[in-house]
């Protein structure tokens, strides 16, 4: 049995199957503000999704970042290594265009759930 989370009619905000949890990639609601603020809410609704699927960064899997610019990789990972456990998921850091060019970031994940 498949469950979604803020399922719509393109996509579905993350999907559980099992123990895991898939999110869609994440980006920010106000684009006014730089990589670093832009990454500071993505994460906050990466952490809201996971805690209404039962879990928490602690047991993220995997995780893919896409940024426009590859250059603002450092400010990206300023805010990623606060937030993220000691020991990190597996993860990919790209550089891609964007839905829209004012995103700086997006990111998704794949959680386990406990």
């Amino acid at each position: 049995m498949i469950k979604r989370l803020g399922p719509g009619k393109r996509l579905s905000q993350a999907s559980i199957h099992g123990n895991t949890v898939y999110l869609a990639g994440q980006v920010p609601d106000d684009y006014s503000g730089d990589v670093k603020a832009q990454t500071k809410q993505v994460l906050d609704k990466i952490d809201a999704l996971l805690k209404e699927a039962g879990t928490d960064k602690n047991n993220i899997l995997s995780a893919t970042v896409w940024l426009p610019n590859i250059n603002d990789r450092d400010a990206m990972n300023t805010v990623w290594d606060a937030w993220v456990p000691e020991v990190g998921p597996a993860r990919a850091c790209v550089e891609s265009k964007l839905a829209d060019p004012a995103i700086l970031v997006e990111i998704a994940v794949i959680a386990a759930i406990p």
